[in-house]
């Protein structure tokens, strides 16, 4: 089974990387960034020129694209060379609502589609280790749980085609309001002399205790704001969440007063920062 894999980037690059190492026959990759492609093929992989070059060589498609309008322009390129036979998986986090689109318009060639977001971070991709949902129907996204394996150790079937978007987008909007009160409660200790390390531990004592502050309290102590997952993208997640929950009639004042903070962050020109820099905007400097 020949796997092709499109999108190269932070999260992509190491993705693609575990595959290679894994997977007992050919994998082919293409990005529009010529040493990203390079930098794949001396892991191994073969590099294609375009998208639809690898789609014709592949008999799975794994996409790992930044927004809504790459993935719908991933799949209308290579839509003719589809078919029977071939399965194609977006792993890209973007609006379910355009994920399901793209799925009618895969099967509609014969081929299968499913999507498969991802959570966690670089070190869990480098690691083989992220968290993935699967959406699509059943026998598709059992053939391909094999192959999510080789990325991710905790996989889990959400239901139909855009579900397990849905679950990202519901991931992403708990983790950035957690944040977000991590980021006040966290400024309100240092108003009152209270360090980040003494913080952090104090609330690991206790209900408060979470994944983010576990990860980030170091990097929020020594203010380090190298970009692992940037502002922007945290935006868009953001403003994802807030899109379904208007076309579902939900008020979620909580991830509103989250996109105030992210809305703030990218005027301000911060959106290549990583998004744990939203602690100083909460925080004031």
């Amino acid at each position: 089974m020949k796997i092709g894999f499109i999108g190269l980037g932070i999260m992509g690059e190491s993705m693609c990387e575990n595959i290679v190492k894994k997977h007992d026959d050919t994998v082919y990759c293409f990005d529009f960034i010529p040493a990203k492609v390079e930098l794949l093929a001396s892991k191994g992989a073969v590099p294609c020129k375009d998208s639809v070059e690898l789609a014709e060589k592949s008999d799975v498609i794994i996409s790992m694209v930044p927004k809504s309008e790459h993935s719908m322009s991933v799949y209308k390129t290579i839509l003719p060379v589809l078919g029977a036979g071939k399965t194609c998986i977006d792993m890209s986090t973007i609006d379910p609502s355009v994920s399901v689109e793209i799925s009618k318009m895969v099967k509609a060639t014969g081929a299968a589609f499913m999507d498969a977001p991802v959570v966690k971070s670089k070190p869990a991709a480098i690691a083989g280790k992220l968290g993935i949902y699967m959406g699509g129907d059943e026998a598709t996204c059992e053939a391909m749980r094999p192959i999510l394996a080789y990325m991710g150790e905790n996989i889990i079937r959400m239901g139909d085609n855009g579900k397990g978007l849905v679950m990202k987008i519901c991931h992403n909007a708990l983790v950035t309001q957690i944040q977000n009160g991590v980021n006040e409660t966290l400024s309100l200790a240092q108003l009152n002399g209270i360090s980040v390390e003494d913080y952090a531990t104090a609330i690991s004592y206790g209900g408060g205790q979470n994944f983010y502050l576990d990860g980030q309290w170091q990097k929020l102590r020594d203010e380090d704001y190298t970009t692992a997952f940037s502002l922007a993208n945290a935006a868009k997640d953001v403003g994802i969440c807030m899109n379904l929950a208007k076309e579902c009639g939900l008020d979620m004042p909580g991830e509103a007063n989250v996109k105030k903070v992210y809305d703030k962050g990218m005027e301000a020109g911060m959106g290549g920062d990583d998004w744990r820099s939203t602690f100083k905007l909460v925080r004031g400097h």
